[in-house]
């Protein structure tokens, strides 16, 4: 009697199972044709509207990245004119501006290992710090452009500084302050002859 009891509570639940998992079969199926008939514009077709646009800003500064690699190929001679040395380079004088220090020496590590020179990093640096009061922190564009510059000719300075100090001697003016002289020594006084 115990086993027919367990027998047909055994099938119960078996056709209650096979029941529920038909039940969510038809409904996950008419939950995505319902889905596929709404009005909603599909993700498909807003990419494929914003894709053109995107695409030409992809190809401009693709093309722009490849002209300074070339730039910076062309101008400086050695591995820091490579084009991994250019990239990881400029990555780190800009981390370094922006005082990110732990993510600078990691790309300095890595800068490092592809042999490139860790002096071109100095002088760009140098050469980014003498312009900090062109630099606006809003717009990102001025930050990247005067560090390729930099890291072009770590040379460069300051246009209003260099401007400043050519009309300094041609005006007559004002000329640049010299250094002091030293004093000479006093003369140090000599033993009286014995007699």
């Amino acid at each position: 009697m115990r086993q027919r009891v367990f027998e047909l509570r055994n099938a119960v639940l078996r056709q209650f199972a096979a029941t529920l998992a038909v039940s969510c079969l038809l409904v996950l199926a008419g939950l995505g044709g319902a889905s596929a008939q709404s009005g909603s514009p599909a993700p498909d077709q807003s990419k494929a509207a914003a894709q053109p646009a995107d695409a030409a800003k992809d190809a401009a500064q693709n093309q722009r990245r490849t002209d300074e690699f070339a730039e910076a190929a062309q101008v400086i001679n050695g591995p820091a004119g490579n084009p991994e040395c250019v990239w990881l380079g400029r990555r780190v004088v800009r981390l370094m501006w922006r005082d990110d220090l732990d993510t600078a020496f990691r790309h300095l590590d890595l800068y490092d290992r592809f042999g490139c020179p860790g002096g071109h990093i100095q002088a760009a640096f140098r050469c980014l710090t003498r312009f900090g009061g062109q630099i606006d922190p809003k717009v990102a564009e001025t930050l990247d452009s005067r560090v390729h510059a930099c890291w072009i000719n770590p040379a460069s300075q300051p246009q209003q500084a260099s401007a400043s100090q050519a009309a300094s001697p041609a005006s007559g003016t004002s000329q640049a302050p010299q250094p002091a002289a030293s004093p000479s020594p006093a003369p140090s006084p000599t033993p009286a002859p014995q007699k």
